[in-house]
């Protein structure tokens, strides 16, 4: 009988044909071998994953939710939010900082995260991307306020020492849009649901 793990998982990237996911409840990262093209980066599933021989791939697989996520790195024309948020963070000798983020009618739009580097000890990027940091207890902050499906955003400034997580509260809005526009985060095609 081949073992089986049951759970809801956020896929956090799709390489080739191998998915990284994150339990949503555990935050352990498991890589699983795609059988087709079902995921996108930020969709959360339920789904029984079936192990052989140390390889874990889908059994079942229900997307339960359609979040996109999106990596950039070495990314220029930060925006005066980020750069404020980062900012603080120096002043305050804060690891880590957050603000909410407004559109033009003071309404709340998203929430800027910013995580400081820390050169020889960790890649707060790939360790956001291969799930060593977990990115689900701020998508959970955000479902407080808005419903799903949002975008999430992992950027690494070229010339600033932080990482930047932008957690935009509507997908494919104008401001997901503008984000995509200005680092060359082009949306991916999605499968029908």
């Amino acid at each position: 009988m081949t073992p089986t793990t049951d759970g809801q998982f956020r896929v956090l990237d799709v390489r080739g044909e191998t998915a990284r996911l994150a339990d949503c409840e555990t935050h352990e990262p498991v890589d699983v071998t795609l059988d087709g093209d079902a995921v996108r980066p930020g969709y959360r599933v339920d789904a029984a994953l079936a192990w052989e021989d140390g390889t874990a791939r889908f059994e079942t697989l229900d997307v339960v939710e359609r979040t996109l996520l999106g990596y950039a790195d070495g990314v220029t024309n930060l925006f005066e939010v980020a750069l404020d948020v980062w900012e603080e963070a120096k002043r305050e000798g804060l690891g880590v900082n957050a603000r909410t983020t407004y559109d033009t009618d003071s309404e709340p739009n998203g929430a800027v995260y910013t995580f400081a580097e820390q050169p020889g000890e960790r890649d707060v990027f790939a360790d956001l991307r291969a799930g060593a940091l977990p990115l689900e207890p701020l998508v959970d902050r955000l479902q407080e306020h808005a419903d799903p499906p949002h975008e999430v955003f992992v950027l690494r400034p070229a010339t600033h020492d932080f990482v930047l997580v932008y957690l935009v509260a509507s997908k494919e809005s104008v401001l997901a849009n503008t984000v995509r526009d200005t680092y060359d985060l082009p949306r991916p095609s999605e499968p029908e649901p």
